[in-house]
């Protein structure tokens, strides 16, 4: 029984962490200079990591604006409602006590996605790819 309970209560944890996180950075503007730390990699280096513009994108989304999202970060745009779905499926497989199938789990999608995030992260920082720049 403690099983079937740890397993129903970890998708439900993550969901409140992400809700709970996602109001915060919804209540509190991260446009706004002060409240959040600079990116650690662009304070060192100048350069965007794949994560910059995410905290403005997740505002813009909580704030129903995905096209400003996009245009804050679009790695991170495009990613959240696979991530969305890949929660649901993980949902629902622990409560059903069913094993998650899906074709997205597969390891070759997790390298792809590395790979994508990494020729993001170089193409974001050249000339010709300062549209992908917060």
């Amino acid at each position: 029984m403690k099983t079937v309970t740890r397993r129903r209560l970890a998708p439900a944890a993550v969901a409140a962490v992400t809700l709970a996180a996602t109001g915060y950075v919804a209540a509190v503007d991260p446009n706004a200079p002060g409240h959040y730390p600079v990116c650690p990699f662009l304070a060192v280096s100048g350069f965007y990591c794949p994560g910059c513009g995410t905290l403005r994108a997740v505002h813009a989304l909580a704030h129903g604006d995905p096209l400003a999202a996009l245009d804050l970060n679009p790695l991170f745009t495009l990613t959240a409602p696979v991530l969305v779905y890949l929660w649901a499926r993980w949902a629902l497989a622990a409560w059903t006590g069913r094993r998650m199938s899906t074709v997205l789990a597969r390891p070759v999608f997790a390298w792809g996605f590395v790979a994508a995030a990494l020729l993001f992260w170089v193409a974001r920082n050249l000339p010709a790819g300062r549209i992908l720049a917060p």
